[in-house]
């Protein structure tokens, strides 16, 4: 029955929206940038403290990608090119800041501070700092950074919390991790990780200046203007979509469904349904309609995680339409368990070779590029 169901849903997400008769592969993976779990002294910590770490994939493996992974990763890349010579593309949706906890402490958690992304590198990895790959990556059109927000924080709520001495987020910000997500903590209807989930118009308007910052931010660091956007878990208000295209974004990333804010007079968390080449407020909206996540699979469900990508990948053809593929940074971190990044590279390694091999005139590229061909 299950698979009935997921042969279904490969199906429906193909049914609306833009088609093409190019068979064309992009590929978006989110959170480069942000420090999820910091160490592994860190996870030990908290699951000593009684803090159930181990059930979020999150917290066992992700964290900033260290130069190697980088660097494994682009070799994977290179081994493959499409009908016109081109690589395989990785659309890089990345967050611009990471919290300064000592600042924010030293505030009473009134007042959020945080370090951009080039300083955590720098202070992470002293010796070899993964933005000079990444640039790397950029010159050799393996790697196209796009925006994903100021930080994968919900700062309102997190610093409220902290504010009100909350057992779990205290300990976490003890050893310098925010992300604690609801998988791992269900005591509020609410994720810490998602940034645009706002209950009130105090909170929508810190929103609007983190976009408006953390994409000045974006420009200073990679010396352009970001012209798509992903919102962090899915969620997003339509009353900010002005914010962006009034400072340079013209296109929209996500699934299916956009979910909406949860604020306290909502009992349900209501969703909004997309199509490739659809507009909203001016944004070009595109769809992920393919899954590549390994990382997060139980285990005895990733031997086939190749599979199941190539059957959304064919159904996404069959109807015409460009495979996006989703798949978050998490799977190619090692900096705390190498062995995730490896066996996921592998797959990753085959999923590559499969698609090369089953349609050579394949035509890899990036979001931004896929959203100015369907416009």
């Amino acid at each position: 029955m299950q698979h009935i169901k997921k042969m279904i849903a490969n199906q429906l997400v193909n049914m609306s929206g833009w088609t093409t008769s190019n068979k064309i592969v992009v590929i978006e993976s989110d959170d480069w940038g942000s420090v999820r779990m910091p160490s592994v002294s860190a996870y030990e910590y908290l699951l000593k403290a009684g803090i159930p770490v181990n059930k979020s994939p999150y917290c066992l493996y992700d964290n900033l990608c260290s130069s190697e992974d980088i660097q494994l990763l682009f070799a994977t890349l290179r081994k493959y090119q499409d009908a016109q010579g081109h690589h395989p593309i990785i659309t890089a949706n990345a967050v611009m800041t990471n919290p300064d906890f000592q600042k924010i402490k030293d505030s009473a958690y009134e007042n959020y501070h945080y370090e951009t992304i080039d300083r955590t590198f720098s202070r992470v990895f002293p010796n070899s700092n993964p933005m000079d790959i990444w640039s790397e990556g950029q010159r050799q059109n393996l790697f196209f950074p796009q925006f994903h927000g100021r930080e994968h924080i919900n700062v309102p709520f997190w610093l409220d919390k902290l504010r009100k001495a909350d057992p779990v987020f205290t300990k976490a910000f003890e050893v310098g991790c925010s992300g604690i997500s609801s998988d791992v903590y269900a005591k509020y209807p609410k994720s810490v990780q998602a940034s645009f989930d706002y209950d009130n118009g105090e909170d929508l308007d810190f929103m609007k200046e983190s976009i408006v910052d953390g994409l000045q931010i974006f420009e200073q660091l990679f010396g352009f203007k970001s012209k798509s956007f992903i919102p962090n878990n899915y969620i997003w208000p339509a009353e900010l979509n002005k914010i962006l295209t009034q400072n340079g974004v013209d296109y929209m990333q996500g699934m299916k469904y956009r979910l909406l804010p949860k604020t306290a007079q909502t009992q349900t968390r209501q969703m909004v349904k997309r199509a490739n080449g659809q507009v909203e407020d001016g944004l070009l909206q595109t769809v992920r309609n393919v899954q590549f996540e390994p990382a997060l699979l139980p285990d005895n469900q990733k031997q086939d995680a190749v599979k199941a990508c190539m059957q959304q990948i064919a159904a996404s053809f069959f109807w015409k339409k460009p495979a996006i593929i989703t798949m978050h940074r998490i799977n190619f971190c090692g900096s705390l368990h190498s062995e995730n990044r490896d066996s996921n590279l592998k797959m990753f390694d085959q999923l590559l070779s499969e698609i090369t091999q089953r349609w050579p005139e394949v035509i890899f590229m990036d979001t931004v590029s896929l959203a100015k061909t369907i416009k």
